[in-house]
């Protein structure tokens, strides 16, 4: 198999997290072919890609509330976004599905994108950003917010509470919002705010994700179906009482597992049983 098509597997059968991840790296490589400013060594995005504070340019693109969060100032800036999002979607994974995950993305992005025109038009200043910072974060933060106590092992330090972690990065930004990339570290505390209010509101019933599946499902082809007449049992069913956190069905619990399998063991160590699961799981 070449690596052409090891990556195309891996993609399709890795899940939303690591869809994201291929999603991030792709708009990188592009934005080096066609953004990057070999002689000042830097990236220069053009404002229809790249949030901007100038309320005439942010009301005339209101799509780059969402461009700006697939697009990285430079390696360093990618790898780092990298490592974090794929510490967060695992974690986020654990508990939550992946339509979460891809609605709590997407309205972060946005929800921090609107806090960083707001904050630097009170400022009086002009600014642009891109990163996908801000989603990481909330990730990071309603994970945490729903399982603050949940042990990490870390390497060196060994056994560290979820909250701890979060909150040395979050106070890293406080301390850092006034000397360097004042934008980027508003966009941090507001991704993570949102990811608190996402978990707090899903525990009290209200799923915000649904608003981005909804939008998408517009966009879906539905097949239509011819109606039936069928009996209805006039007596009703007890009413259940529905869980206010949705959480994985069985098929992606058992797809999850077997790609945590392939990272720490590698594919051979799958049973014929397990291949034949994640060979249907890509179709």
């Amino acid at each position: 198999m070449s690596i052409i098509e090891d990556l195309k597997f891996q993609y399709r059968v890795g899940g939303i997290a690591n869809k994201m991840i291929y999603w991030n790296v792709g708009f990188f490589l592009l934005s080096i072919i066609f953004f990057y400013q070999f002689k000042s060594g830097f990236f220069d995005f053009p404002n229809w890609l790249a949030i901007s504070s100038e309320p005439t340019l942010f009301f005339t693109r209101p799509w780059t509330l969402l461009t700006y969060a697939f697009f990285h100032y430079g390696f360093l800036h990618l790898f780092f976004n990298m490592m974090v999002l794929n510490f967060s979607s695992r974690l986020f994974l654990t508990f939550f599905t992946q339509k979460q995950y891809l609605g709590l993305y997407i309205l972060s992005a946005i929800f921090s994108g609107l806090c960083f025109v707001l904050s630097f038009y009170f400022l009086h200043q002009t600014s642009s950003m891109v990163g996908a910072s801000a989603a990481i974060m909330a990730l990071l933060v309603a994970t945490t917010t729903y399982q603050p106590l949940m042990e990490i092992r870390l390497l060196l330090i060994g056994n560290v509470k979820l909250w701890h972690i979060t909150a040395v990065l979050l106070l890293l930004d406080l301390l850092q919002i006034q000397m360097n990339n004042t934008g980027g570290h508003i966009a941090h505390l507001s991704g993570a705010f949102f990811g608190y209010i996402y978990i707090k509101l899903l525990q009290n019933g209200t799923d915000l994700s649904r608003i981005v599946d909804s939008i998408l499902n517009l966009f879906s082809k539905k097949q239509s179906t011819p109606f039936r007449k069928v009996h209805v049992n006039p007596k009703k069913p007890a009413a259940k009482r529905e869980s206010k956190i949705v959480i994985k069905d069985k098929t992606q619990q058992q797809l999850d597992d077997i790609l945590d399998k392939i990272s720490q063991s590698g594919y051979d160590s799958l049973t014929a049983e397990e291949k034949e699961f994640l060979f249907k799981a890509g179709k």
